[in-house]
C-alpha cells in the first residue's frame, strides 16, 4: 500500500494553512505500534469470522489457539515504519507512484517469446550492476497467468482511493482554497481539457443517449444477426 499524505491541511475554520513541522511528519515507532495493533486486531477478527483459509503445511492455523500461538511472537517484534523526504522532490514520488498505479503488471515490450507451454519475458535484477542487471526468465504458461492475475484487483476493491483534500466530494473548493492560502497561481481553465459535445440523439422514450449499433449505407437493409442453429438445421429452442 502506497500513501501520499500533504505536509498540512487546511484549519478547522478554514482560515489559514497548518504546515507540519519541517524535519517531522508523523511519529514513526507510535505509527509502527499502532499499525502493529490494527493489523493483528483485524486479523484475528478474520480467523473467527472463517474468512482465512489455510491449506497444507498451515492447515492447522485453522484452530483458533494455535492461530493465536502463531501471532504470539509477532505481537513483541517492532514494526518498523520507514519515512524519509523524497530525494527529487514529490514531483518524482508521483511520477514513481504513477507507473504502478497507471499500468498494466507487465508491458507488451517486455515479453520475448511465448507458446503453448512457456512465457519469456525480460525483467531486472536489481542485485546486479551493468550490462547483467537485464535478465532473461521463463516461466510455464500456468505460473505466468497466476503471477500476472495476482496484480488484478478482486471485484469492490479499487486501486486508487482519495480521502480528506483529494475526497470526491469537495476536491475542487478544497483544492481551490488551499492554493489561496499557500498565495499558489490559480489554475488555469486550459488545463483541463473540454470533454467533447455529445451528438447522439436522445431516446424519445426516456431522454438518454442513444447509442448507434449499426450503420448502413441508403437503400440499403441492415444485416439481422444470424439465428442460433442446431446440427440439424433447425432452429434451437
Amino acid at each position: 500500500v502506497h500513501m501520499i499524505v500533504p505536509g498540512g491541511g487546511i484549519s478547522l475554520d478554514g482560515e489559514r494553512w497548518i504546515s507540519s513541522r519541517p524535519a517531522f511528519l508523523v511519529p514513526v515507532r507510535v505509527l509502527g505500534k499502532l499499525f502493529r495493533r490494527l493489523f493483528i486486531t483485524g486479523l484475528i477478527a478474520l480467523h473467527d469470522q472463517g474468512r482465512l483459509a489455510f491449506f497444507g503445511g498451515l492447515a492447522p492455523l485453522a484452530d483458533r489457539r494455535t492461530f493465536l500461538r502463531h501471532l504470539s511472537p509477532v505481537r513483541s517484534k517492532r514494526w518498523v515504519v520507514y519515512a524519509k523526504p523524497p530525494f527529487s522532490g514529490p514531483a518524482a514520488v508521483l511520477a514513481y507512484l504513477s507507473r504502478y498505479t497507471h499500468r498494466i503488471a507487465i508491458s507488451n515490450r517486455r515479453l520475448l517469446a511465448f507458446d503453448e507451454a512457456s512465457v519469456i519475458f525480460r525483467y531486472k535484477d536489481y542485485r546486479r550492476d551493468g550490462a547483467d542487471r537485464h535478465q532473461a526468465m521463463t516461466l510455464a504458461a500456468d505460473e505466468f497467468i497466476r503471477r500476472f492475475l495476482i496484480h488484478v484487483l478482486p471485484r469492490g476493491f479499487h486501486r486508487i482511493r482519495h480521502y480528506g483534500l483529494l475526497s470526491a466530494t469537495a476536491r475542487k473548493p478544497n483544492l481551490a482554497r488551499a492554493r489561496e492560502l499557500l498565495a499558489a497561481a490559480p489554475l488555469s481553465n486550459n488545463d483541463e481539457p473540454d470533454e467533447p459535445r455529445d451528438v447522439r440523439p436522445p431516446c424519445p422514450c426516456c431522454g438518454g443517449h442513444m447509442v448507434i449499433v449499426e450503420t448502413f449505407a441508403r437503400w440499403c437493409q441492415p444485416r439481422a444477426p444470424p439465428c442460433p442453429t442446431t446440427s440439424t438445421g433447425r432452429n434451437s429452442s
